[in-house]
């Protein structure tokens, strides 16, 4: 069951690469914002910033030029952060500026 139906049925393939994963920041930033204040909200934002990393890694456009490998690689930390940072020492704090730029870069596009 998808939690963003509209982006599920095709809406998130018409965003750039900067706005998918500005966007799966903003879920990172709201984790953060929430983790050890309110289990509801914390869980619904990481479950909300995984679904937009499948959207994004299902988007056709990035199987060419290891963008695939990128974002499969910044889901799997992000996980790793989401449980403590016990694979790679992950954590929200150390996430955002990753995604940050994306954001920047979208935002300077528009």
């Amino acid at each position: 069951m998808a939690i963003h139906k509209t982006l599920a049925a095709g809406r998130w393939q018409e965003l750039s690469l900067a706005e998918q994963m500005g966007n799966i920041g903003s879920e990172v930033s709201r984790a953060l914002n929430w983790q050890g204040k309110d289990e509801k909200l914390f869980w619904g934002a990481v479950d909300r910033a995984l679904e937009l990393f499948d959207l994004t890694l299902e988007d056709p456009r990035w199987r060419k030029g290891g963008r695939l490998r990128e974002i499969a690689r910044a889901r799997e930390v992000f996980v790793d952060a989401v449980f403590g940072g016990a694979a790679y020492g992950s954590t929200f704090e150390s996430l955002l500026p990753y995604f940050d730029h994306f954001a920047i870069s979208a935002r300077l596009r528009v």
